[in-house]
């Protein structure tokens, strides 16, 4: 029996183990998904397990994406440019590589919808890690026009003019934005209690009748909420976590995943959570 786990802090809330077993499962693998709760005085001797023939590999979750880079043996250019990697892969030799499946996982998860990428504009809230794979998945599908909006407009100011497009203030200035943008998509960490959201829902109706708003949380969000009471289309993560998990397991198996085994599992896993 081989292993595979997430390394985060914490991790019970994760979802990530029901759908990577049932994808074990539906292909008869022998390979356990585990929860590997790690504090940040524990990461480097958690990875550096890693090496063992016992483990294929490991996903990494807040808030050892960025740490996670320096503790690999080779990263991906993908996991470099976005300062991140969240899938590590133990190589026959046992050397670790580091890869960032939340880039594809995020494209794959617009394509899933209809959305190309390279025929929307698009605004971004956040300007922290979340928001930083955004960027770099959307320059990676030929976006051409990304607005990134953050209440520390200098730190968004930075990640622009890194990755690209353009720097705005999250406040009531963004409603010019707004009028001509066609995906809203929220980087931010806010509403994940769901008693909160990352901008001034009245600002939503500034967005075209056609927009669609994406929440990067996997959970109906007030922001969602709100955009769904506008007649807006509206999508929470639960599509970009899926498809990142299918990408590491992927890498992991070298086989084509069972998605659809893995899209029922992580929505009754979520069902059950209420």
């Amino acid at each position: 029996m081989q292993r595979v786990g997430l390394i985060g802090y914490p991790v019970a809330h994760s979802l990530s183990p029901a759908f990577q077993q049932a994808a074990f499962d539906a292909l008869r693998l022998p390979v356990r998904y585990e929860l590997w709760p790690t504090p940040p005085e524990a990461l480097a001797a958690r990875i550096a397990a890693l090496r063992h023939p016992t483990f294929l590999g490991a996903n990494v979750t807040v808030p050892h994406k960025v740490a996670a880079l320096s503790y690999v043996d080779v990263a991906s250019a993908r996991a470099q440019r976005a300062g991140a990697v969240n899938t590590i892969v133990r190589q026959e030799d046992g050397r670790l590589f580091g890869e960032n499946t939340d880039v594809p996982g995020f494209l794959a998860s617009l394509y899933e919808v209809g959305i190309e990428p390279a025929d929307v504009r698009v605004a971004v809230l956040g300007a922290g890690g979340a928001a930083r794979g955004v960027l770099v998945a959307l320059a990676e599908a030929g976006c051409r026009s990304v607005v990134v909006a953050n209440r520390t407009l200098a730190r968004a100011q930075a990640l622009t003019s890194e990755l690209g497009g353009q720097a705005v203030p999250l406040d009531e200035r963004l409603a010019d934005v707004l009028m001509s943008t066609d995906l809203l998509v929220n980087a931010t960490s806010v509403g994940w209690d769901g008693a909160s959201a990352p901008l001034d829902l009245t600002l939503l109706a500034a967005l075209p009748t056609h927009a669609t708003v994406y929440d990067l949380t996997y959970r109906d969000t007030l922001l969602l909420q709100a955009a769904r009471s506008r007649g807006l289309r509206a999508i929470d993560g639960l599509g970009m976590l899926v498809h990142q998990g299918a990408a590491s397991f992927r890498l992991w198996t070298g086989q084509e995943p069972p998605l659809a085994v893995m899209w029922a599992a992580a929505k009754a896993a979520r069902d059950a959570r209420g």
